[in-house]
């Protein structure tokens, strides 16, 4: 075959010129005439003179690898290999809760609620069953459970924390760290921290205000633009956790850029904007008073903070309607304050 492969004749094609001599060393009179003239003036090599198929030699191998692995194998062995396969499978499941649970979450508190089953997050979707309920498997990174328990407990993990009160959907994240860092948060308290009575206290007073706001302004000022913050509350319980985290770092400045939506929420509930102020605006005094040519929802605010860990200056910068330009213009901001206070490194 060596003798072959230098040969000029490669020119007509390697498979076809393989093909025929595999068909010669097999049978000659298989060929043309031709064709067994030329091969039977190649070059010998070895004892026996003569060539061998190459396809009888990968036969050979092939068939000496599968035996060979079936007769190595044993029990154990077949049940280590299916144990290790169901435990792909559990990761799989784990990763679908992860994905789809949010579906599954218990947010209707009516109950008409008439989602379908997620078929991602069933057993038999996942190459398993209810026999490997009470199976010890590897938890693959889960959070707030042990490293190896029954696939039973790993699925009534993944329902408390996914299938709960709230939903997650954040599996779209591309930025891993940012995904690590949500499943950790997730997990380890399986979807329920536990709070003080006096922080939920806090968190409700938080909830009530931003709904208030939102309820008087739509029953006050019926028709007028506002972008109400209606459905994303939680927003005001995240910015004054901010507002308290930068306290306690000991942040002087503390600068906001963002749209419409929320906005006058904002203002009141997170900087402290004299509602009787933002009233006064919707009745078109204020902001005559003040000259400004534009409206409510585009206006900036800034005030001082006096909080137990510290004091704390905010600043929400203006909106204007083309929204491309406020983070440059909160970053600009943020960077003539560091440069204010000599602050090279971002700590103040």
């Amino acid at each position: 075959m060596k003798a072959l492969r230098a040969s000029s004749l490669l020119a007509v094609g390697n498979d076809y010129l393989e093909e025929q001599y595999e068909n010669y060393l097999k049978n000659p009179n298989s060929v043309s005439e031709q064709w067994r003239e030329y091969f039977d003036q190649l070059p010998r090599s070895g004892e026996t003179g003569s060539d061998i198929p190459h396809s009888d030699v990968r036969d050979y191998f092939y068939k000496l690898t599968r035996y060979s692995g079936q007769r190595q194998r044993g029990p154990s062995m077949d049940a280590s290999y299916s144990h290790s396969l169901k435990q792909i499978h559990v990761t799989q499941l784990i990763n679908n809760y992860r994905v789809r649970g949010h579906q599954l979450a218990d947010i209707d508190p009516l109950g008409r609620d008439t989602t379908a089953a997620v078929r991602e997050v069933k057993l038999e979707e996942n190459s398993l069953s209810s026999a490997d309920l009470d199976t010890v498997f590897d938890t693959s990174g889960l959070h707030g459970i042990a490293d190896q328990v029954p696939l039973r407990d790993i699925i009534a993990h993944l329902e408390r924390c996914y299938c709960g009160s709230t939903g997650y959907e954040f599996m779209y994240v591309n930025h891993t760290l940012m995904k690590d860092f949500l499943i950790q948060r997730i997990e380890s308290v399986g979807s329920k921290p536990k709070l003080s009575p006096k922080r939920q206290k806090w968190l409700l007073q938080q909830l009530t205000s931003a709904e208030g706001i939102e309820k008087y302004l739509h029953s006050k000022y019926v028709g007028q633009k506002r972008f109400s913050l209606e459905g994303g509350e939680s927003l005001i319980i995240i910015m004054n956790e901010l507002v308290r985290r930068s306290c306690k770092q000991g942040f002087k400045d503390l600068v906001v850029g963002m749209a419409h939506r929320g906005r006058l929420n904002v203002l009141v509930n997170m900087l402290g904007k004299n509602p009787a102020d933002l009233f006064s605006e919707f009745e078109g005094k204020k902001l005559l008073e003040m000259g400004a040519g534009d409206v409510k929802y585009h206006q900036g605010f800034s005030s001082d903070i006096d909080h137990k860990n510290g004091n704390l200056h905010l600043t929400l910068a203006f909106n204007p309607s083309h929204l491309e330009i406020v983070s440059p213009v909160v970053e600009g901001s943020v960077r003539s304050r560091q440069e204010r206070y000599n602050d090279r490194q971002g700590e103040m």
